[in-house]
């Protein structure tokens, strides 16, 4: 076993041929800031580049996969312009991307929280497996933000696409998630990690260059479909909707001022909206 790195945010070894990076802010339940935006691209680097590494798989420390993206760092940095927003929605989407891009299958073992920015890791992981405690979903619309990566349309039909998305769904079951697609297996909480290595001995029992290749052949196919063009459209639609703000990201950002995120977040749970 090897631990390669020393990261303050997520954490990473390599085991028999599979690299586990595990995101490591459990207190704020794993939400994405941007330093460890940029750990994980340096994870990457690292297992992308170590021969030994036939599998990465992607989990999260305590209690949550992930709660997404740092709202209180994003309310930190204040009015924000197009062009600042622009330069940070396109880190955004280019992390979650490299999951997708990785020359390496890459696997989400997801349980408890798993939603915003971390839903969409999830999505955009080859594979993704998830305890039977585990709820996900997208709820930006309902505090006025947008989808940094849409990847949910092509993972699932537009109809449910759809709903998840309008509706803010951020209570999907596992159950649910299997039924949508969103997810290849459901186990038992105590079970996930096991599964996750499972999956990831049985691609490494592949030809290397087979598994590569083919992976690269399935991505190919929903680029030709237009894929990545739309994606990039999408951005270009959040970047807008993050720089206009809006009445609904104003009430939610001046509850959290005045007190507290868990009662901007109350607020936001209040406005409907949440399951699946």
């Amino acid at each position: 076993m090897a631990a390669p790195g020393s990261f303050g945010t997520i954490t990473l070894k390599i085991v028999e041929g599979v690299a586990e990076i595990r995101l490591n802010r459990p207190q704020v339940l794993n939400a994405i800031d941007s330093a460890m935006l940029t750990e994980l691209g340096a994870a990457l680097d690292i297992a992308e580049a170590d021969e030994s590494v036939s599998a990465i798989v992607v989990a999260g420390e305590g209690r949550a996969f992930s709660a997404g993206f740092d709202l209180k760092e994003s309310a930190a940095r204040g009015e924000t312009s197009a062009r600042q927003w622009r330069e940070i929605l396109e880190a955004d989407f280019d992390l979650i991307m490299r999951f997708w891009d990785c020359p390496k299958p890459t696997i989400a073992a997801v349980h408890g929280h798993c939603v915003g920015g971390g839903f969409e890791i999830a999505m955009a992981c080859d594979m993704t497996l998830a305890a039977e405690d585990a709820v996900m979903g997208e709820p930006e619309v309902r505090f006025g933000s947008g989808i940094v990566a849409l990847i949910l349309p092509w993972i699932t039909g537009p109809k449910q696409a759809k709903e998840i998305l309008l509706a803010g769904r951020d209570r999907i079951t596992a159950a649910r998630a299997l039924e949508m697609g969103l997810v290849n297996r459901v186990v038992a909480p105590g079970e996930l990690m096991a599964a996750a290595y499972d999956m990831a001995q049985d691609i490494r029992a592949g030809a290397r260059d087979s598994v590569r290749l083919t992976k690269l052949a399935i991505n190919r196919s929903y680029e030709l479909m237009g894929m990545r063009a739309a994606l990039r459209q999408a951005l270009e639609l959040d970047i807008f909707i993050e720089a206009s703000g809006g009445p609904e990201r104003a009430e939610f950002n001046r509850i959290r001022r005045e007190s507290g995120l868990k009662a901007a977040i109350a607020w936001r749970e209040g406005r409907r909206g949440g399951s699946a």
